[in-house]
């Protein structure tokens, strides 16, 4: 007689339930995932023993009424007409203010004007009202202007050597410490850094130098046209293609901190730093195919090889690269690169030594859609800051077989990406990495890795930025994260998030193992935040640090807007045994679905939003297993 094993599912992952084969005689329950708030609310019940509510399960609250929206209702507790700032709920002919072109019913229950913080035109002081973000200080202040949306790198000294401190969105507000050549001092946040003076826009003058130009500290800066009126008593004239909420091109006008409905930094957008190089310098230009040539560069930012275009096999050759480069055009573009391919050019380099001790000398890079190479039984070895093994930008294909990698730079990941990402296919071979801030892998593209050893000395395994992938097959790949790099604070092997710098293009991201075996040498298994993602594990053999019992990690962390910077994660095990803890903060979700064959021994309390599969495969080892705030029971 068939007997098919019956699976539970609880919580609230539609999206994840919607993707999941269950068996026959499945049982569901589904619904919307409740707000942060919510969810707090129903551990807050939980805890003392109540029913969890499900607010917004249903569109209704208790009463079987329509949720009501915070300030959302069209009037303020005396049952007026909410006040626009500045305008004291009136314009000059005493009525109630218009909203602008194409807000009024936006996303409102009740189609009724959201309602306004309230900031009359003056406070009680009978003051002017200070614009959020403007200090009641007369300090110098200046805004991040990088013309297209994208991000601008705060750095720790004044050279595009130093290391990216953080990225800035566009329309930031900084406070000028210090103007140096082409750099300036800022403060933003409490955190001090270095940007170029080229994109940022207002008062370049530092402190003192206001004060000489006669604005007095503590005073008052001029608000023009700021009570509503301008010097005439008319409203104030809005800048050229601004009036009704947009642009001059008609697009939604960018607000700082990226609320102009998407975050700052676009996916391809250019970061301040970055420059395209206009052409490229190369120690030897290849056009034909070569066996046994010697290749060398001693001069910063040459190729020592470089095929633009052409289709070239480059056999038993020896490429030596010394000097260096600095900035984007290097890790975008192949700038100083050892071997450089771009232009649609197909190269394979097979047999061959290269070597590179240069800062940003890369060792094989392919740029640029229409761009493939192929390199095979070849050994590449990099001691250079920001200098990978293997790089891929801009579209471009690479395929790797049987290749020996060793880096020992920061910043120098094995198998490397960058903006603009591309496919990368690696099969068999060795790749390793000793450096901070490198990964075994760290994919702006679509990477996938079968048949090879992967190893990180001081870094993550894995990195995997934006909406991108990562497939590994029959690997065995491990990762000592012992130094946090850049904005990280939490050691994991495998980091899954997005940096919102531009350099790798949002969306969803996946990472999926099948076979092959995976040590975390310290820190959580997996961490992800600011991105959704889906992990798909199938017949792994885990090694967990002695120093974590956390398997999965999803919450915010340092990118991102807060509050909505959260990791969403569906993590899908298939004949996969786990163990550890599976923590989301409020901000975040993790579904988790176990197939038959599948197990998952706790470690510790587990938070978790969802939940597919058999419980008696869940061994609870004595700790509680929250599926969306309430305690599972056995």
């Amino acid at each position: 007689m068939k007997t098919t094993k019956k699976i539970i599912s609880i919580g609230l992952c539609a999206a994840m339930l919607a993707g999941a084969a269950l068996a026959e005689g499945t049982t569901t329950v589904s619904g919307n995932m409740p707000s942060a708030a919510e969810q707090q609310q129903i551990q807050e019940q939980n805890r003392q023993g109540q029913p969890p509510q499900m607010p917004g399960m249903n569109g209704q609250n208790q009463h079987g009424q329509p949720p009501q929206m915070p300030g959302m209702n069209g009037q303020n507790q005396q049952g007026q007409p909410p006040q626009m700032p500045g305008m004291n709920g009136q314009n000059q002919q005493g009525q109630p203010p218009e909203m602008p072109s194409g807000e009024q019913n936006a996303n409102q229950q009740s189609n009724q004007p959201s309602e306004m913080p309230e900031m009359g035109s003056q406070d009680q002081q009978g003051q002017p009202p200070q614009m959020p973000g403007a200090d009641s200080e007369n300090d110098p202040t200046a805004v991040v202007q990088t013309g297209n949306g994208g991000q601008l790198k705060m750095r720790q000294g004044p050279s595009q050597e130093s290391r990216i401190d953080s990225y800035l969105k566009n329309g930031t507000e900084v406070e000028v410490l210090d103007v140096q050549d082409d750099w300036v001092k800022i403060r933003v946040n409490g955190k001090e850094g270095y940007v170029m003076i080229d994109f940022l826009e207002g008062n370049l003058q530092t402190q003192e130098e206001t004060e000489q130009n006669g604005q007095q500290e503590g005073q008052m800066p001029d608000m023009p046209e700021m009570n509503g009126q301008n010097q005439q008593g008319q409203p104030p004239e809005m800048p050229s293609g601004e009036q009704n909420g947009s642009q001059q091109n008609g697009q939604p006008p960018q607000m700082p901190g990226g609320q102009g409905g998407q975050p700052g930094g676009m996916p391809g957008g250019m970061p301040g730093d970055m420059s395209t190089p206009a052409d490229y310098a190369a120690a030897a230009t290849v056009t034909e195919s070569s066996d046994g040539t010697e290749y060398s560069s001693t001069s910063d930012s040459e190729n020592a090889v470089l095929v633009s275009g052409s289709e070239v096999t480059i056999s038993n050759a020896t490429v030596t690269k010394t000097g260096s480069s600095n900035g984007d055009s290097a890790d975008f573009y192949g700038i100083n690169a050892s071997v450089l391919a771009k232009d649609g050019a197909t190269l394979t380099v097979e047999g061959t030594t290269i070597t590179s001790d240069g800062a940003h000398a890369n060792g094989v890079f392919s740029y640029g859609e229409g761009t493939t190479v192929y390199v095979s039984d070849t050994s590449i070895t990099t001691t250079g800051n920001n200098s990978g093994g293997l790089m891929t930008t801009g579209g471009a294909t690479l395929n790797a077989t049987n290749v020996t990698v060793n880096t020992s730079g920061n910043s120098s990941a094995a198998i490397r990406s960058d903006r603009g990402g591309g496919t990368v296919n690696v099969d068999g071979g060795s790749y390793s990495s000793s450096g901070v801030g490198s990964p075994a892998i760290y994919s702006t593209a679509d990477i996938s890795v079968s048949n090879a050893t992967l190893a990180s000395a001081t870094s993550e395994a894995v990195v995997i930025e934006g909406g991108n992938t990562v497939n590994l097959t029959d690997v065995s790949i491990s990762g000592s994260n012992s130094t946090l790099n850049g904005q990280s604070t939490v050691k994991t092997n495998v980091l899954i998030y997005q940096s919102m710098s531009g350099d790798a293009a949002e969306g969803d991201s996946a990472f999926t193992m099948t076979g092959g075996s995976m040590v975390s040498e310290t820190g959580s298994m997996f961490h992800v935040t600011n991105t959704t993602t889906v992990i798909n594990l199938d017949h792994v053999e885990f090694t967990y640090a002695e120093d974590s019992n956390v398997f999965l990690d999803a919450s915010a962390d340092s990118w991102g807007r807060t509050g909505s910077n959260g990791g969403n994660v569906t993590l899908n095990l298939t004949n996969q045994d786990i163990s550890g803890a599976i923590l989301s903060d409020s901000v975040s979700s993790v579904c988790v679905s176990l197939d038959s064959n599948s197990t998952w021994t706790l470690q510790g309390d587990s938070y978790i939003s969802g939940f597919t599969g058999d419980l008696a495969n869940v061994n609870l080892n004595g700790y509680t297993l929250y599926v969306n705030g309430v305690a599972v029971t056995k």
